[in-house]
């Protein structure tokens, strides 16, 4: 992830921001030249690291300031997941476009390298329902501003964002402010 000497930074502190460094790869031109994809997979492979990382947003976020965990398609349905799991909350998907069977809400939005729209269910949360968002990285923010907005479309309330890995130089966190967020590693 990051050069050897270089210090490693997260919003859980340099502890669990060096076990996500460690826990993940670099693809160069991946999926297109000129692109470094930092991959999660091998944190989420090992039993260890992934209990210690929920365990971290976990502690962070705190169970009383939520209701239910939103995942964003793919990987934040792991995080998710094990989030809602570990603190007996609820999960819900928040999905690709075309991929829900009910009446869904839709946002597009711009990524670095094109363009996709997110869905959920219009009827996915109570009214006034506090909403953790979970996905596994924060690049440009456009997916997180698309997901925020869907869930308070749909009646929630977003309690925070939480992702394992922030592209601080993307400037991310500047388009979802004054929402909470929450990395466990910035880089």
């Amino acid at each position: 992830m990051s050069s050897e000497n270089a210090p490693v930074t997260g919003d859980s502190g340099p502890e669990l921001a060096a076990l996500v460094a460690g826990a993940s790869v670099d693809v160069p031109d991946f999926p297109k030249p000129g692109v470094v994809f930092k991959d999660l997979m091998p944190l989420f492979a090992d039993g260890e690291v992934f209990r210690r990382v929920i365990d971290g947003i976990v502690t962070h976020q705190g169970s009383d300031s939520f209701d239910v965990v939103a995942g964003v398609e793919a990987r934040g349905f792991v995080l998710a997941a094990a989030i809602a799991y570990a603190t007996g909350k609820g999960v819900v998907p928040i999905r690709k476009a075309g991929k829900l069977p009910r009446k869904a809400l839709s946002a597009s939005y711009a990524l670095e390298y094109g363009e996709a729209t997110l869905e959920v269910h219009e009827d996915a949360f109570i009214a006034g329902q506090r909403v953790l968002v979970a996905d596994d990285v924060l690049a440009t923010g456009g997916t997180a501003a698309a997901a925020m907005d869907l869930v308070e479309r749909a009646g929630g309330t977003v309690s925070g964002f939480s992702v394992l890995l922030e592209l601080g130089f993307l400037d991310g966190r500047a388009k979802l402010a004054p929402r909470r967020v929450h990395a466990l590693l910035t880089v």
